[in-house]
């Protein structure tokens, strides 16, 4: 059997639950490991930043890792860089924000942490995802850069936000939205690229909305049971829910693990 690229979401797909209430199924944990016994290469693929899936790297063993939506490399365990969003269009989005009366935040840098104007974001959304540090008289022209911006706002408001149209974005939970980068591809074939692998080798696995972009007639797009229809209808095979084995069966359905 040729040498494979394993590429896995996390929240919904290797890990069951909500952030901060999270489980990773043994069955999983057991495929992981056996696949990297089989000469298998593995590797996470999030949208979150590397310092929010940091932690899960160490906990079940990866060394590498696409993360920040596509934008972010880490290999062997060393961060090779992290791609920031568009400046100017992420500028522009906060001033029609300001200008329009909603709630933004953004994060200027790779920590846990996103940086708020006042107590708004936090009173709206009561979100424990990250931590929101309030900075009385916060400019986003201080940083030089930015790599995710937070709308707080109920759908289908954010339509009304004309600058938006113009980012990546995606939603998690009602009370706000993420502008991250979203096509987490570009990571993965950046890191087969470094390998000098065959695309057809790539297996990717995920379960929402921000997955679909990793799932490309390139190589085997693998949806979970629980995922949404969108993503199971353009998968090259659908397993069971996450927290019904769905990684390990599916590695078994196709031979890659016993």
């Amino acid at each position: 059997m040729s040498k494979k690229f394993f590429f896995f979401d996390i929240d919904g797909t290797l890990a069951v639950g909500t952030p901060g209430d999270q489980y990773i199924p043994e069955s999983t944990k057991y495929t992981l490991k056996k696949l990297e016994e089989n000469g298998h290469f593995i590797a996470i693929a999030t949208g979150r930043s590397y310092a929010m899936a940091y932690q899960y790297m160490q906990e079940l063993g990866f060394e590498n890792m696409v993360s920040d939506g596509g934008n972010g490399i880490t290999i062997h365990n060393q961060l090779i860089e992290i791609k920031p969003l568009d400046y100017n269009k992420c500028i522009a989005l906060i001033d029609e924000c300001k200008e329009k009366g909603y709630i933004w935040a953004f994060s200027p840098d790779n920590e846990t942490r996103r940086l708020a104007p006042d107590d708004r974001f936090f009173d709206f959304t009561h979100d424990v995802y990250m931590d929101t540090v309030v900075q009385k008289g916060l400019d986003p022209r201080d940083y030089e850069q930015i790599f995710k911006v937070y709308v707080a706002c109920y759908a289908p408001e954010e339509e009304a936000l004309e600058t938006l149209k113009e980012l990546p974005w995606c939603r998690f939970h009602k009370e706000y939205l993420f502008v991250e980068p979203g096509d987490k591809s570009v990571g993965i074939k950046a890191m087969v690229d470094y390998f000098h692998g065959d695309y057809k080798d790539v297996v990717v696995f995920g379960d929402e909305k921000n997955d679909l972009s990793m799932f490309c007639d390139e190589w085997t797009s693998i949806a979970m049971g629980n995922a949404i229809s969108e993503l199971k209808e353009k998968a090259t095979y659908v397993t069971t829910d996450v927290e019904d084995d769905g990684i390990y069966n599916a590695c078994k359905h196709f031979g890659w693990v016993d």
